[in-house]
């Protein structure tokens, strides 16, 4: 589904990744963690279309994504979800609008019947009318979840979405959320830098280490 080939990250002068190698099937979940500024987001970033690098590949379901560092296909083009530690919805739209922004191309029907199936998945429904400053940071997150799944993306990407969050509320996110990608069957990539999360949430973990990733 989703492979990764030789990528290199570097900020001027300073080498933060080499030579950087993944591989994931179908409905695979990927936990990436490493210590701060070791390169995990920029792979991300990469992966995702929005940054350039030294060198790499990506190729999603047979298609190529980037080649040599360079793009083919621009980020929206990519068939890749995204979610964000700030949730990035629009403050001025309630739940269901918020859901439903990324597939207004399908028809009002067919719109309508997959916001109902997202907020049922996400265990929302019937407060779908509310803001969200309204929600509680748990519920903020579960929504842009359901904002990053609504046109069913080939592959989620998931940066530090559960680090602003207390203890508590993560942990039984985190176990929600897995729940939900496992149903989906979306294979996806998380970022983190607690390694216990990572552990709970993905069924392989890579760490960067001295530039390097290493798989568990």
């Amino acid at each position: 589904m989703l492979s990764v080939n030789d990528l290199s990250i570097a900020y001027q002068t300073t080498q933060i990744l080499s030579e950087f190698d993944l591989s994931l099937a179908t409905g695979d979940i990927f936990a990436l963690t490493g210590d701060s500024g070791s390169g995990k987001s920029s792979a991300l970033r990469f992966i995702a279309g929005l940054d350039e690098v030294q060198s790499g590949r990506v190729i999603l379901d047979g298609k190529q994504l980037s080649n040599n560092g360079v793009h083919n296909i621009a980020p929206e083009l990519r068939e890749i979800g995204m979610v964000f530690q700030d949730y990035a919805l629009f403050p001025h739209m309630n739940i269901k609008k918020n859901i439903a922004f990324g597939i207004h191309y399908l028809s009002n029907n067919k719109r309508k019947a997959r916001v109902e199936e997202l907020l049922l998945m996400i265990g929302l429904e019937g407060i779908e009318k509310k803001y969200p400053h309204q929600l509680s940071g748990g519920e903020q997150q579960r929504v842009a979840l359901a904002c990053a799944l609504a046109p069913s993306p080939k592959l989620l990407l998931l940066d530090e979405p559960f680090s602003s969050l207390d203890k508590n509320l993560q942990e039984q996110l985190v176990l929600q959320v897995r729940d939900i990608l496992k149903k989906t069957n979306v294979t996806s990539i998380l970022v983190t830098h607690d390694k216990q999360e990572a552990t709970i949430f993905a069924d392989k973990v890579g760490v960067i280490e001295n530039k390097q990733l290493t798989i568990n």
